[in-house]
């Protein structure tokens, strides 16, 4: 007996309007390889290519749904096929008629096997068609009282890995004389610590340079500011988390983005590196511009 390939396939199926895309971008958000509307029979080929040696794909994920037409009939022994040669799950997505109706109402889209009926009729439609690829799903999803954010939350629950980053952080310094930075989420000024400039010996260092840090950091309020604004950030990533806001950018300006800006940027990303669920990147956006 040979061990299964140490290969994920997630296919994501279910009812129309009951949240297929925000899955896909949930799952493409934690790194998975996501192919779109994909006929069941490509599901072959795809997993031909996500267990060929070499390959780089080992988690990949399939939305599959009732577009496909008669191919979709067949997608229960593919799925049984497939199961021999990696790991292969089924998630399925549901909502109640009331919510669907709602859902196309508000996008003002045709039921797709809606044809010359209502909605209702299109939705009993595809709940028939879908009920023996539900009996066979690993996972079921009602999505009835979800908006779009607490879904991918949950996707996010179920699939991140142990341990995996929740929220990638860009800490970044900058000069405002050289404008803000356009993406920023967060914003803040170091103007108010004495500028490095002025002092001859650390004119030409950076922020970079330890005797340039000591100093800014050993200035009034320098502590006192680090401290508090790090507490800050741990509770606005861990609102991030909550809400899937995958990524944010938090920007600390000076004048000119050489001296103050960088070294508490530095000791920012110091403290928060040892944040579960928080990858840190540190850029500094004008170090080098004088």
């Amino acid at each position: 007996m040979t061990d299964r390939p140490a290969h994920d396939v997630v296919i994501v199926t279910g009812m129309s309007g009951a949240g297929r895309s925000t899955v896909a971008n949930a799952l493409e958000d934690l790194g998975w390889y996501v192919v779109d509307n994909l006929p069941p029979q490509m599901l072959r080929p795809l997993v031909d290519l996500a267990v060929h040696p070499g390959n780089h794909l080992p988690k990949m994920a399939a939305v599959v749904d009732v577009r496909g037409g008669r191919l979709f009939a067949d997608l229960r022994l593919i799925v049984e096929e497939l199961r021999d040669r990696a790991t292969v799950r089924v998630l399925f997505l549901e909502a109640t008629d009331a919510a669907l109706v709602r859902r196309f109402e508000q996008v003002r889209r045709p039921h797709p096997l809606q044809e010359d009926g209502t909605l209702l009729d299109g939705i009993g439609r595809e709940r028939e068609r879908m009920r023996e690829v539900r009996e066979l799903s690993d996972i079921i999803i009602d999505t009835s009282e979800f908006n779009i954010h607490q879904l991918a939350t949950t996707v996010s629950e179920l699939f991140s890995p142990e341990g995996a980053s929740t929220v990638r952080v860009t800490l970044e310094s900058f000069g405002f004389k050289y404008g803000l930075p356009s993406d920023a989420d967060l914003v803040a000024d170091a103007r108010f610590l004495p500028n490095p400039f002025w002092k001859e010996p650390l004119r030409a260092l950076t922020g970079m340079d330890d005797r340039v840090s000591d100093y800014v950091l050993s200035q009034e309020g320098a502590r006192e500011f680090v401290d508090r604004y790090v507490a800050v950030l741990q509770t606005i990533l861990r609102g991030y988390a909550r809400e899937n806001k995958r990524t944010a950018t938090i920007a600390i300006g000076c004048t000119g983005g050489k001296h103050r800006s960088v070294a508490v940027v530095e000791d920012i990303a110091a403290h928060l590196r040892g944040m579960p669920g928080v990858s840190v990147a540190v850029k500094h956006r004008d170090l080098g511009r004088e």
